[in-house]
């Protein structure tokens, strides 16, 4: 708010009074009342534009306390702002902390299955070729037999048989654990691996 303020007096309009020689009269008393009541005028007025002057600085006052609350406000929410920012910072670099963190151990679990499932391959074709073997050494173990028939007697026979049986047995029994081992591996793979791709 500017307002300016302007007397429609001027003290010197006022208080200028004739002047006079020394050979004319002194003013009359007319003149001197009609000064006077000039100046009670201009006393009015003077006190009519001090009263507003004295409204208008309180009015710039009032304002520039509200300004200044204004301001104090403003910096108050700046701070706070301020200190959202750094803790949302924090959190955001938490965040990708947390983040890098997870992708990695992904990929820890991720290489440690791809490890496994080439332990379980390479024991399938390990057992694969001890049943091969087995296969071999059974073909010859009959083949054996078959030619210790014409050697032994006959009352020999059904031991030496069953002693054969009991050979593939035990093998056939050995290759069932085998394969029991690595179904199992397979199965506690299968329950691990989508644990281990969640996480």
């Amino acid at each position: 708010m500017s307002t300016q303020l302007e007397s429609s007096f001027k003290i010197e309009d006022v208080l200028s009074l004739p002047q006079t020689s020394s050979n004319e009269k002194e003013p009359k008393i007319e003149e001197l009342l009609s000064k006077l009541k000039k100046l009670q005028q201009a006393k009015l007025v003077i006190e009519e534009e001090v009263k507003e002057a004295l409204s208008f600085k309180s009015t710039l006052q009032g304002e520039e306390d509200a300004l200044s609350i204004e301001v104090l406000k403003l910096e108050r929410t700046l701070n706070e702002k301020e200190e959202t920012c750094r803790s949302l910072q924090l959190k955001c670099e938490e965040l990708e902390q947390e983040s890098q963190r997870q992708f990695e151990l992904k990929q820890q679990k991720e290489e440690l299955v791809n490890q496994y499932s080439c332990q379980i391959q390479e024991t399938k074709l390990r057992h694969r070729k001890i049943r091969m073997k087995f296969e071999n050494q059974l073909q010859q173990l009959m083949r054996q037999h078959k030619n210790l028939y014409t050697i032994f007697t006959p009352e020999r026979l059904p031991t030496e048989v069953q002693s054969a049986e009991y050979t593939r047995q035990q093998l056939l029994k050995t290759e069932q654990q085998k394969l029991e081992q690595v179904t199992h591996l397979q199965e506690e793979l299968s329950k691990d691996r989508p644990q281990m791709l969640r996480h």
